[in-house]
């Protein structure tokens, strides 16, 4: 396809996106389906200029001015500026912004990064922007801010009731894709690009699953055993459930609650893909459900992958950030399901609460606050959970903390807390 129609394909794509409050992968998806004339490069080409826009608004928009900063304008620019082309080839390609100089902006694009203002250098908005300064320092904020603009690696992990992190490997391997193990969790694999495997005989036949190496060492936290009984309190789509019934081993019952229907729907095939028939699914209206109060004081281990703002997966999901949250009521919400958890776990059993949050009003606050008011579930050394999984990590504290920039992971938050026997 010529390029000022992949131009008009990527501006029409991030329009949709700007003016909605629908995630970006959701949109992207429905867009390919309904200009199915776009071939696998230029879907390639499109997304990758449309999430380039998304990491780099702010940046693009402080060149353009915020004024000329529309969807066209930003496709242009990012062209420009991330995406090789020269301002002659653009012309030639017959891209022409509106009321943009496109030789004055490339001159422009080459202004000193340390003489831009630091919310540009970020290219994060000043909801996110200041409590990580206050946080972490603008040294490690930089650091921390360009890993969250960098794209994601393809993570997999092996589904250990099917076949080992060597036989996935050599499969894989005999398909045409190389992947190498994740230097963390023991079960996880890594692509160097973002490879087409959910089209190889080994997806099909369920040996791995794609999930982010960090996602996986929040699994381990929990450290579930065979014939135990667990929840999985924020289930979603179920990468984290696939993970630990595999670990039991498809043995004792893993209960999948989540509050939308159609995200347990898509669990489905994905069990009987897995092998996993252990793992019961329940639509629950909210985390006082009737349906899940007959479970209270029985539950060995439960996971609470707490709704969050999601900062810490920019790196898939760089649209979040341009949508300031309602912070204060996602915390109201952390609290009330970490409560409503804590009252299913029997003595001697284990909570873990996690979040794909950086900000600690949603870590290390929330579970402060539950620690004051409940003082019969005490932490454990993630440290020395995660050693025992065969990830040798050094923490702070008892609590797992992943960046993207230290541990090339999506930022999670994670800590297990034991009730007394």
């Amino acid at each position: 396809m010529s390029k000022p129609l992949l131009y008009r394909s990527a501006t029409e794509l991030l329009e949709a996106i700007l003016s909605s409050h629908q995630a970006a992968d959701k949109q992207m998806e429905r867009f390919f389906r309904s200009h199915p004339m776009l071939g696998q490069s230029d879907r390639g080409f499109v997304a990758e200029t449309v999430y380039g826009c998304l990491r780099h608004r702010r940046s693009l928009a402080y060149l353009l001015g915020e004024d000329r900063a529309g969807a066209q304008n930003l496709v242009a620019a990012y062209l420009l500026t991330e995406g090789g082309f020269s301002a002659r080839a653009l012309i030639e390609a017959g891209i022409r912004p509106a009321g943009v100089d496109l030789a004055a902006l490339a001159a422009q694009a080459h202004i000193p990064r340390a003489d831009l203002p630091l919310a540009v250098r970020t290219d994060l908005p000043d909801w996110l922007l200041q409590p990580l300064l206050s946080h972490y320092g603008e040294s490690e904020t930089l650091e921390l801010a360009a890993a969250l603009n960098r794209p994601a690696s393809l993570d997999l992990r092996v589904n250990t009731l099917k076949a080992d992190r060597a036989a996935v490997i050599e499969r894989l391997a005999g398909e045409g894709f190389t992947v190498t193990p994740t230097p963390w969790s023991a079960i996880g694999l890594r692509s160097r690009d973002r490879a087409p495997l959910f089209g190889t005989a080994a997806f099909r036949d369920g040996w791995f699953e794609v999930q982010d190496e960090g996602s996986q060492l929040v699994g381990m936290m929990l450290e579930p055993k065979r014939r135990q009984m667990v929840v999985d309190f924020c289930a979603g789509a179920g990468g984290k459930t696939l993970q630990l019934g595999a670990m039991m081993a498809n043995c004792g019952t893993i209960y999948a609650l989540d509050v939308s229907r159609q995200r347990l729907e898509r669990l489905k095939p994905r069990l009987r893909r897995a092998g996993l028939d252990n793992v019961r699914p329940i639509a629950i209206a909210h985390e006082r459900d009737p349906r899940i109060q007959r479970l209270r004081g029985k539950i060995d281990r439960v996971l609470v992958d707490a709704p969050c703002t999601g900062t810490g997966t920019l790196r898939r999901n760089p649209d979040i950030k341009w949508r300031q949250p309602d912070l204060a009521e996602l915390v109201a919400t952390q609290k009330r399901v970490l409560a409503a958890a804590s009252e299913l776990v029997k003595p001697g059993g284990r909570v873990v609460y996690a979040t794909c949050s950086l900000l600690p009003g949603e870590n290390d606050e929330v579970v402060g606050e539950f620690l004051a008011g409940h003082p019969e579930f005490r932490p454990q050394s993630a440290i020395e959970i995660l050693a025992r999984r065969g990830a040798v990590m050094t923490m702070d504290d008892d609590a797992l903390r992943l960046y993207p920039h230290r541990h090339n992971t999506d930022g999670f938050y994670a800590i297990a807390l034991d009730r007394e026997r």
